[in-house]
C-alpha cells in the first residue's frame, strides 16, 4: 500500500506542476482573450460577470475572428513557421554529423566533445546573440576580414536580414538538436552496420536503410525541441531581423506593450499555442518518435 502511494506521489508531482504553472495561466490568458480592451486596470473587460452566485458569460470570440480578418497576424504566423522550419532543417543538417562523430568517438574524446556542445548553455543566450551581432555588423570581424582579403570592396549587409535570423537561431538552438541525436546514435548497434557491409551494402545504402531509420526518434525529438521555441522566438528577430518581416513573437509583444490591447494579444498567444500543440500531438503519436520504426 505504501509503495502504491509512493508511486502516485512521484507521478502526481509533475501533473501538479503542469496544473499550477501551465493550465491555470493558460486558462487565465484564455479568459482575457474573450474580453474587450478598455481604459482601466486591468485593461480589459471580464469574460464573466456574477449574477449573484451564478457566473454569466459576457465575453465574445470576436478577437479570434479579428485574427483571421487582419493579414498581419496570419502572415506573421506563416513567416514564423517558415523561419522556424528552415532553421530547424539547418540545425538538423549541421547536428547530425556532429552527433555521429561524438557517438563514434572514444570515451575520452566523447566527453570532451559533449562538453563543447553543452558549454554554450553556461553563457546567457543574450550575450551569445550580442557576440554574433559583433561578428555580423558592417564593421564587424567578418566584413573586415572579407575586405582585407579583397573578396568584397564594401561591407555586406548581414544584420537586419532573414539570413541573420536563421543563423542566430541555428547558433542558439544547435545543442538542442545535437543532444537527442547523440542519445539515439550512441545506442545504435554497430553490428548492424558490419552485417550490412558484409552483405555488400555500400555506405550510402547502409545510411538510408539502417542508420537513418534507427535515428528517427532522435531526429523528431530534436526537431521538436528546436522548432517549438523557434516559432515563438522574440529576442532574435527583434535584434537581428528586418522590421518589415516580424515573427509572431514580435507581434504579440507589440499588442501587449505598444497597443495595450491585451485581449487581442491573448488571442494571438492562444492561437500560437494551438499552432504548436497540434503538430506536437501528431508527432507524439508517430511510431518513429516512440522508437517503433
Amino acid at each position: 500500500m505504501r509503495e502504491g502511494w509512493g508511486k502516485r506521489a512521484v507521478i502526481g508531482v509533475p501533473f501538479i506542476w503542469l496544473l499550477i504553472f501551465f493550465l491555470v495561466p493558460f486558462f487565465i490568458v484564455f479568459l482575457v482573450s474573450l474580453g474587450a480592451p478598455q481604459f482601466s486596470v486591468p485593461p480589459y473587460s471580464p469574460a464573466f460577470e456574477w449574477d449573484g452566485w451564478v457566473p454569466r458569460f459576457v465575453g465574445s470570440f470576436d478577437n479570434y475572428v479579428f485574427l483571421t480578418e487582419d493579414d498581419l497576424y496570419w502572415r506573421a504566423y506563416l513567416g514564423s513557421v517558415q523561419i522556424a522550419g528552415g532553421a530547424t532543417l539547418m540545425c538538423l543538417l549541421v547536428a547530425w554529423p556532429m552527433a555521429w562523430v561524438i557517438a563514434r568517438a572514444t570515451p575520452t574524446w566523447r566527453n570532451v566533445l559533449l562538453l563543447a556542445v553543452i558549454l554554450p548553455f553556461w553563457t546567457s543566450s543574450l550575450l551569445r546573440i550580442y557576440a554574433l551581432m559583433g561578428l555580423l555588423r558592417q564593421g564587424g570581424l567578418i566584413n573586415t576580414g572579407l575586405m582585407w582579403l579583397g573578396i568584397t570592396d564594401e561591407p555586406i549587409q548581414m544584420m537586419q536580414t532573414d539570413f541573420a535570423v536563421y543563423l542566430t537561431i541555428v547558433f542558439t538552438y544547435l545543442p538542442l538538436m545535437v543532444l537527442p541525436l547523440y542519445s539515439t546514435l550512441e545506442k545504435l548497434d554497430g553490428t548492424l552496420l558490419e552485417a550490412a557491409a558484409d552483405l555488400g551494402a555500400r555506405g550510402w545504402q547502409t545510411f538510408w536503410t539502417i542508420t537513418l531509420p534507427l535515428s528517427l526518434p532522435g531526429i523528431l525529438a530534436g526537431c521538436l525541441l528546436v522548432f517549438i521555441p523557434a516559432v515563438g522566438e522574440f529576442v532574435i528577430p527583434d535584434l537581428m531581423g528586418a522590421q518589415d518581416s516580424p515573427m509572431i513573437g514580435n507581434v504579440l509583444w507589440g499588442e501587449f506593450t505598444r497597443n495595450r490591447d491585451w485581449p487581442v494579444a491573448a488571442a494571438v498567444a492562444i492561437a500560437m499555442l494551438a499552432l504548436l500543440v497540434v503538430p506536437f500531438m501528431l508527432l507524439r503519436s508517430s511510431p518513429a518518435l516512440r522508437g517503433e520504426a
